[in-house]
């Protein structure tokens, strides 16, 4: 079976590229792979920064539905904790410039692995979607704090609880990400700017990385265990059930009204 992520170098830059078609949906075995590749460049003097991009049409739809269902009868809290969770924190304690270079889609999971990057380049015509609330679940990976950091908290209420996609553009006029370029400039960009990084001052990006968690987000890991605890909750609710079954029969979902959140579930 073709790895779900490939490896690549240019110089002093690792090239991650997210490789599971049709639209790179997030699985045990990719977030596991992208886990063990951030260590390798932890670890790695010669790596002095990280491209993170996707092949095919999309960077990332977020977690693949089939595979979670698999996990609905046990603790999504502990399917975060083994994946997304540490992940987060990894691509923030990287004391190495990660960029993210977004086409396509970017929704759910996805959006938060691209908010936890140092820097985002989208392509012309990216389309970002928190995608929770779409299948009856509450952020996690980070996005929960991330999100309304960069946008501001009001526009992200709105975009949470809505599930209204926004555009390249307006995520680029709300500080979301950086740059927005062509479609056929996305690589060369994205590599050169990461070729750009690498060639600078390596400890004092590292301690300007480590200063900005320090002064922004302290208490990322207290968040990113909540969400979790939240999801918990959310998975084990019958909106969740019919938003994962109209997702994958391609209906509008059903809630109703009579249900409410399915437990005490408190702070």
């Amino acid at each position: 079976m073709e790895s779900p992520l490939h490896i690549t170098r240019d110089g002093a830059v690792m090239v991650l590229t997210l490789n599971h078609p049709p639209v790179n949906a997030f699985t045990h075995n990719l977030t596991m792979a992208l886990q063990k590749a951030l260590g390798q460049a932890g670890r790695d003097r010669t790596v002095r920064a990280v491209l993170l991009n996707a092949a095919h049409r999309a960077f990332s739809a977020g977690q693949d539905l089939t595979e979670l269902q698999a996990v609905e009868g046990e603790s999504l809290r502990a399917h975060l904790q083994q994946t997304y969770n540490p992940l987060i924190l990894q691509l923030r304690r990287l004391e190495k410039p990660v960029i993210a270079a977004l086409h396509g889609a970017v929704a759910g999971a996805a959006l938060g692995v691209a908010l936890a990057c140092d820097l985002r380049l989208a392509a012309e015509g990216t389309r970002f979607l928190v995608g929770f609330s779409g299948i009856g679940l509450a952020p996690d990976s980070g996005v929960s704090l991330l999100l309304p950091l960069m946008m501001g908290f009001g526009r992200a209420t709105e975009y949470a609880i809505t599930n209204r996609p926004f555009t390249a553009e307006e995520a680029l006029a709300w500080g979301v990400v950086n740059r927005v370029v062509p479609a056929d400039r996305l690589q060369e960009t994205a590599l050169a700017w990461a070729q750009e990084l690498a060639a600078g001052p390596l400890t004092a990006l590292g301690l300007t990385k480590r200063a900005l968690n320090r002064a922004l987000m302290p208490h990322l890991e207290a968040v990113v265990d909540y969400e979790a605890h939240i999801q918990d909750i959310a998975g084990k609710t019958a909106e969740h059930r019919e938003g994962v079954q109209a997702f994958l029969e391609k209906r509008p979902p059903n809630y109703g009204v009579g249900e409410g959140r399915g437990g005490s579930g408190g702070a």
